[in-house]
């Protein structure tokens, strides 16, 4: 086992045996038949390594698989795509995980050898599984809020031009009624300075009277 500087990634120098395609995300028997089956000389496989000895990196996001000497990237595995990982139940330093491919709808079995690790190595990507599901919740919950907040904001701006717009348009209605009212207020002066009504004519010179 060794620590690289960044503490959010740790590596294991193990033996590689291989990678199986399986029916199932996972189970035991997926295991145990996925060992069984790189240990037969008769099954075909492409992915069948002799023991290969490699860095298998655990990040707080995937799962890589390096090889020893070029640290060439052979497999890399994100932690959602991880749906299964044990240690074998009678063969204790035989460990795998199962992960599902990126780009196809098939799940691929990870069988690695480890002399001392492979309790610790299951271990550590079970917790480190859970870590990621948590934080994704974190972030779920967090942009539920995000977005119940902008959607208030939403509604009280509309709410706001509503509330803008109808005292705009009563402010408008109060200042045309005072008009009127100053309008009335000048006509009852002018009624009130004179009770004459004044026809003007060539042929009427003679003022008419009205009483009010």
């Amino acid at each position: 086992m060794s620590d690289i500087d960044d503490d959010s990634e740790i590596y294991f120098s193990v033996k590689f045996l291989g990678r199986i395609q399986v029916v199932r995300p996972g189970g035991m028997q997926i295991l145990t038949d996925a060992v069984q089956a790189l240990q037969d000389p008769e099954t075909v496989m492409d992915e069948k390594m002799k023991k290969t000895k490699v860095h298998l990196f655990v990040t707080r996001t995937a799962i890589d698989i390096l090889e020893h000497k070029t640290k060439f990237m052979l497999y890399s595995c994100s932690l959602p795509s991880v749906s299964f990982c044990a240690v074998h139940p009678t063969l204790p330093k035989i460990l795998g995980f199962v992960a599902k491919h990126p780009a196809a709808d098939m799940y691929h079995c990870y069988i690695f050898q480890s002399k001392k690790f492979s309790h610790l190595l299951v271990s550590l990507i079970g917790d480190t599984f859970r870590a990621y599901k948590q934080e994704e919740s974190l972030q779920g919950d967090r942009d539920l809020v995000v977005e119940a907040l902008r959607h208030k904001n939403k509604v009280l701006e509309r709410e706001n031009a509503e509330l803008k717009r109808r005292l705009q348009a009563n402010g408008e209605n109060a200042g045309g009624d005072k008009n009127i009212y100053e309008n009335e207020s000048d006509l009852d002066q002018i009624s009130s300075r004179s009770g004459q009504v004044r026809f003007f004519s060539e042929d009427d010179k003679t003022p008419l009277h009205s009483n009010f």
